[in-house]
């Protein structure tokens, strides 16, 4: 069944989880990066060249009095190409320093932090649903929650691939996004030592 585990339970470290949150631009950037980097550029729009028919002039250049056209695909015609429409190549990435999402995380798990959403604690299933369950209900963790670990094992992804609103996910892939966006934050044991060499341990050198 999941259960606790009766290790000492480690402390949050100040440099990662206690820090002074002054850039709340910085946060929404690095946000709306995750956001931009799933991105894809599937719309398109006819150009003139693209579309369909149009090879006869609609009408003599000079005497009928209307306006010069020489094909219907001109963009003004209804069913025309369309000008400056999207191309199906642009790029929606949002670049960001690595320095500026590190800051980033440790701003958002500050917060998280401030905010007491972080719980410590190692779940252990067998792989069934139902244990996972049991253990967010006993721990009172409803509406989105996030659980970091340090390695998805198969049991663990088996056990919560159909809770809704679960989130598991390692803990060097973690992101503003997944931090903003839980209620819950259920953090590993050995994920706190992960997240302290990648995020602290970087700005020493």
């Amino acid at each position: 069944m999941a259960e606790t585990t009766k290790s000492t339970t480690p402390t949050l470290p100040k440099s990662v989880f206690n820090v002074d949150v002054q850039n709340h631009e910085l946060l929404k950037l690095a946000y709306d990066s995750y956001l931009a980097a799933g991105r894809n550029a599937h719309p398109r729009t006819l150009e003139r060249g693209d579309v369909r028919g149009g090879g006869k002039k609609p009408w003599r250049q000079k005497g009928t009095g209307r306006a010069r056209f020489g094909s219907t695909r001109n963009p003004i015609w209804r069913g025309g190409g369309i000008v400056f429409g999207p191309t199906g190549t642009e790029n929606h990435v949002k670049k960001l320093s690595t320095t500026s999402k590190r800051t980033a995380l440790k701003q958002a798990l500050s917060l998280a932090n401030k905010a007491k959403k972080i719980v410590i604690t190692d779940v252990k299933t067998t792989g069934k649903t139902a244990e996972v369950a049991k253990f967010l209900a006993d721990k009172k963790l409803d509406r989105k929650v996030l659980l970091v670990v340090d390695e998805k094992t198969l049991e663990m992804i088996r056990a919560t691939k159909n809770i809704q609103n679960v989130v598991l996910i390692r803990a060097n892939y973690l992101s503003v996004f997944h931090i903003l966006n839980a209620d819950h934050i259920v953090l590993a044991p050995k994920a706190v030592a992960v997240i302290e060499n990648w995020l602290a341990a970087k700005e020493e050198k």
